[in-house]
């Protein structure tokens, strides 16, 4: 009987996820993104793909928004399915990478000047847990130097014409369809792997 052979060390996965107009824009020209707040269904399910994320890496403008996740004005009186979110989004750690931002308004959160794919390569080998990039802008970077391996678009019922794009321009990779699920408001999940 052969010994067992040890365990090979894996990797976090780096995971891209964004809702999106069919036309595939995260907030329309005016900037509002009002027409992509998830129903219950939805939230549910992005919540269970958010359990395995230890680490967030936000743009500036992303983690300005998503840290109201840490106050609790903001989260009194939501329903449990958004309380839940609060929870884990609460739980895991927070990188924003910004040149302006000088002190952050949430726990377990660091301020980062500058994306360096270096570094992130070196917090997936080191990571207990999957990561997330977040936002379009901080996404595009990390997409263009090969970082992403894993996608989540949620695809809305809507055109809004022009807008934030979710996904860069001039990049061309080989994705491979892993699931898809639809909703009853409509909204069409695709998770995509990047293929090798």
């Amino acid at each position: 009987m052969q010994p067992a052979s040890p365990r090979e060390p894996t990797l976090a996965k780096l995971t891209y996820s964004a809702i999106t107009s069919l036309d595939e824009y995260v907030a329309d020209e005016h900037g509002n993104f009002d027409w992509a707040a998830p129903d219950e269904e939805v939230h549910a399910f992005v919540n269970d793909l958010e359990r395995p994320i230890g680490t967030y890496l936000y743009g500036r403008r992303m983690y300005e928004v998503m840290a109201a996740w840490e106050r609790p004005d903001t989260i009194a009186g939501q329903p449990a399915v958004a309380q839940d979110f609060a929870k884990i989004w609460q739980a895991a750690d927070k990188v924003v990478y910004s040149g302006t931002l000088q002190t952050v308004s949430s726990a377990r959160t660091r301020i980062e000047r500058t994306f360096d794919a270096d570094t992130v390569r070196q917090m997936k080998a080191r990571a207990g847990r999957d990561i997330s990039v977040g936002g379009p802008d901080l996404a595009a970077q990390a997409i263009k130097v090969g970082l992403v391996d894993e996608y989540h678009l949620f695809l809305t019922p809507v055109l809004v014409g022009a807008g934030k794009p979710a996904l860069p321009d001039g990049v061309r990779l080989k994705l491979e369809l892993l699931d898809e699920r639809r909703f009853g408001n409509g909204v069409v999940h695709l998770h995509y792997r990047t293929r090798t």
